[in-house]
């Protein structure tokens, strides 16, 4: 069975920081399952079976960006309905907002993930993922 499409799949979504304002931001690459060549919050993914939200949380962050989490702020959670490719997608998407260390981060999986860019979080690189301007209505007082 595949996450999202034969069942619901659980999502942790990262908007990692800096502490300073910067935000990081990864351009998904041609090897990822949708949305290849947009931009999007680096260093989240999907939950596998029998692991905590919070250890998802610190398992992806390491995987993808290399860095550890400092602190984390929950901001809520989507119910994230999508067609891919003509197929209905399933998600839920637990968002957090991240403090990492900055000198830490790197790209920790090139082969999903084509670069990374520290902006303000009124400045996101386009093109942007389709659930961005979502997350930047839905949690604006939180940035």
């Amino acid at each position: 069975m595949k996450k999202g499409v034969d069942m619901i799949g659980v999502t942790v979504c990262t908007f990692c920081h800096d502490g300073n304002g910067n935000y990081l931001f990864g351009k998904r690459s041609q090897n990822c399952r949708d949305e290849q060549g947009m931009w999007e919050p680096a260093g989240g993914g999907s939950m596998e079976f029998g692991e905590r939200v919070e250890d998802t949380l610190r398992r992806e962050i390491k995987e993808e960006i290399c860095a550890d989490v400092i602190e984390y702020e929950f901001l809520g959670f989507r119910d994230v309905h999508r067609e891919v490719d003509g197929i209905n997608t399933h998600w839920i998407a637990l968002d957090f907002k991240v403090r990492v260390n900055k000198e830490q981060v790197a790209i920790g999986e090139p082969e999903f993930c084509d670069e990374i860019r520290w902006a303000p979080i009124s400045d996101v690189p386009n093109p942007q993922h389709s659930q961005m301007g979502v997350c930047l209505e839905r949690y604006q007082e939180k940035w």
